[in-house]
């Protein structure tokens, strides 16, 4: 007689190894962890040869410079823009200025022939620092565990932060909130819809109203 089926219970996090992610330190059911922290890029290609080479040596010496392993993750994703057009339309259609709207309507078909030649990216860059329970040894408890691993990342990202600022770079360490969407868009897709440009354009259309 066949068996009857058994439920299948399974999450995320047993694909992932996450474990939990407390602050901004994510913890693996391993015992080791990590900080993340993103880094705002810079526009190298509009810098001067002199500003090249610099950046170039005082990136060289950060990396000479540092005490600990950190891996550079670099990801580009597509950008889905279709809220970004819907807002346009809508815009365009409710506004009572015919001049402005018009420039919309015009802006509107621009971006959506730009899209659809070119494929749009975003970029974001991070740098992830790794904790290993061998750094402190044996510990009791599992909240030891994530004190000892919080305590040990804060102080190198404390560190690579000071560094990054340095050579004029803008970062931040990533919070538990980010954290949780990073990894959700990473595991559901790199295609992600963009509220935030929409919510910029708003911002843009409004001005440009108020200026005419």
């Amino acid at each position: 007689m066949a068996k009857p089926s058994q439920k299948i219970h399974s999450s995320t996090q047993k694909f992932t190894e996450i474990k939990d992610i407390l602050d901004n330190v994510v913890m693996f059911s391993s015992g080791n962890a990590c900080l993340i922290i993103e880094v705002t890029a810079t526009n190298f290609a509009l810098l001067s040869k002199e500003e090249q080479d610099a950046k170039i040596f005082a990136y060289s010496s950060l990396l000479n410079s540092l005490s600990f392993p950190i891996q550079i993750f670099i990801r580009s994703k597509r950008i889905d823009i279709s809220s970004y057009l819907k807002l346009l339309d809508q815009e365009a259609k409710k506004t009572q200025n015919q001049v402005l709207g018009t420039r919309i309507r015009l802006y509107r078909d621009f971006v959506q022939e730009l899209v659809r030649v070119n494929t749009i990216l975003d970029k974001k860059f991070y740098i992830v620092i790794s904790y290993s329970y061998l750094e402190t040894g044996p510990v009791g408890s599992q909240t030891s565990v994530a004190k000892n691993a919080k305590a040990t990342l804060e102080l190198k990202a404390k560190s690579l932060l000071s560094q990054l600022q340095r050579i004029g770079l803008l970062a931040k360490t990533l919070e538990k909130e980010e954290l949780t969407k990073l990894f959700y868009e990473i595991y559901n897709g790199d295609m992600i819809e963009t509220n935030q440009t929409a919510d910029n354009a708003k911002t843009l259309i409004i001005k440009a109203q108020n200026s005419i």
